[in-house]
């Protein structure tokens, strides 16, 4: 692992040379695998305007390099520009038509359009003429999972990790696949294969920790990842995850620890620093959390998790007015988290801000219409105004959207007895029996006054297995 870490310090070294020469207009010159490195590296970060300007440095210090003519024509694919990638790989297969490259390259520019099909068609081409080749297998497993074919992604995933087990990517895209086909727990002796043909390989161990702690197999887990330290001590990201498994079994002391293990001695990452802010915060030790998620905010401004965390320290000491500052500065970094709008509109709330409150709920349901504190707690709101109406209308809505979940009928039907529309809480009453008898209990949690009710109890009974 020790060997990786050092090739990837060579890549960011020559990566930072290649961005001072073109930051000072300076002549760019390269080897042609330091340029192959390069467009790499902004390949896999997703820099793809970075990656074209990479390669037309390259283009023109090498013009005749096939290799750099399809880099080009994939990363153009990758930017969406289909003409000129299409255009370009086309004149790469006048040059060299049994380049199983081109074949690739097609496939990509496919994968990219939607044209799943015919990217298949491409890469199995390409993987008869070049059957050693594990990005062949990769980009199949891709094509295949943006078809949303996963069993057939999962199998290419996995011929691409027995040709190159090193490919973390495959392996997190595997895990994704047999996750959502629920065939995670099926395919574990996978993992457990790579670890029996080489027990001294950091990478297999790694690998099957990340398969065990996916499946909810947290002891196992941990096991693995402690092998992968054991053989590698500087394994950084096997600490980072060791620690992850530790706080799934709520072991948070020992979780600080793992991840401060988790970076170069003295180099702490956002990342880490929020994780520890958040252990802390679990064990209720406010200051030693609010200062690792600042530490972590002065790395990296637009760590959203560490403003939340902040928030969520002041508002556990009820300083309300401060944690609304940090709920905002995370909600405007990421607007698309259920949790930070319900944490900001709490928090209007408990400062009296009803209006504040009621849009931050509006906009939790819109960012996550399955989330039913969302709509009940927004309709706790409208009922205390005494928006009885409002209230149920809003319940109609969250009943739609949620049709199996019986706490929002129960909810609905009370707001209704509250209104006195007897008739209709009833009808609702029946769908909540239906769907959940044993919740019915909720009914007299929100309004005990309605325990005295003949009419409830009697139709309640009747729906007693």
């Amino acid at each position: 692992m020790n060997e990786n870490f050092e090739d990837q310090e060579q890549v960011l070294d020559t990566v930072r040379r290649f961005e001072r020469m073109v930051a000072n207009n300076e002549p760019v010159f390269f080897d042609l695998a330091d340029f192959e490195s390069i467009i790499d590296h902004y390949t896999s970060n997703t820099h793809y305007e970075k990656a074209l300007q990479a390669c037309e440095a390259a283009v023109a210090q090498y013009p005749f390099s096939t290799e750099l003519l399809i880099d080009r024509a994939q990363v153009l694919a990758m930017k969406g520009e289909y003409v000129q990638a299409s255009e370009q790989i086309e004149a790469v297969a006048q040059l060299d038509p049994t380049n199983p490259d081109v074949a690739v390259t097609r496939g990509i520019i496919a994968t990219q359009k939607g044209d799943f099909a015919q990217a298949v068609d491409f890469f199995r081409a390409a993987a008869e003429s070049a059957p050693d080749r594990d990005d062949i297998y990769f980009n199949l497993g891709l094509a295949y999972q943006s078809w949303q074919k996963f069993k057939s992604a999962a199998k290419y995933y996995k011929q691409s990790l027995r040709l190159n087990p090193d490919n973390d990517i495959a392996v997190q895209e595997l895990l994704y696949c047999l996750e959502i086909s629920e065939r995670l727990e099926k395919n574990l002796e996978f993992f457990r294969r790579f670890t029996d043909d080489d027990p001294y390989s950091t990478t297999a161990w790694y690998n099957l920790g990340q398969a065990y702690y996916r499946a909810g197999n947290f002891e196992e887990a941990t096991a693995a990842f402690e092998y992968a330290i054991l053989i590698d001590a500087k394994f950084y990201d096997a600490h980072g995850f060791l620690a992850s498994t530790l706080v799934s079994q709520e072991k948070y002391r020992e979780a600080i620890a793992e991840f401060q293990l988790s970076y170069e001695e003295g180099q702490p990452t956002p990342e880490a620093l929020c994780n520890i802010g958040e252990c802390h915060e679990k064990l209720a030790e406010w200051d030693e959390a609010r200062k690792n998620y600042q530490r972590a905010i002065d790395l990296d401004q637009t760590m959203d998790e560490a403003w939340f965390g902040i928030g969520i320290v002041l508002n556990a000491q009820e300083r309300w007015f401060e944690a609304i500052h940090f709920f905002r500065k995370a909600v405007a970094l990421y607007d698309e988290s259920v949790e930070y709008w319900l944490a900001l509109a709490a928090a209007e709330y408990q400062v009296g801000a009803v209006v504040s409150a009621l849009e931050c709920y509006d906009k939790a349901t819109q960012v996550g219409p399955d989330n039913k504190d969302a709509w009940l707690n927004w309709s706790i709101i409208l009922y205390e105004q005494g928006d009885f109406d409002g209230a149920i209308d809003l319940m109609r809505n969250a009943v739609e959207v949620q049709p199996g979940e019986a706490e929002l009928h129960y909810r609905l039907c009370a707001y209704l007895l509250a209104a006195g529309r007897y008739r209709e809480a009833y009808e609702n009453l029946e769908n909540a029996l239906v769907l959940d008898f044993d919740k019915h209990r909720l009914l007299f949690e929100y309004f005990p006054e309605l325990e005295s009710q003949r009419a409830l109890a009697r139709l309640i009974d009747q729906y007693r297995k």
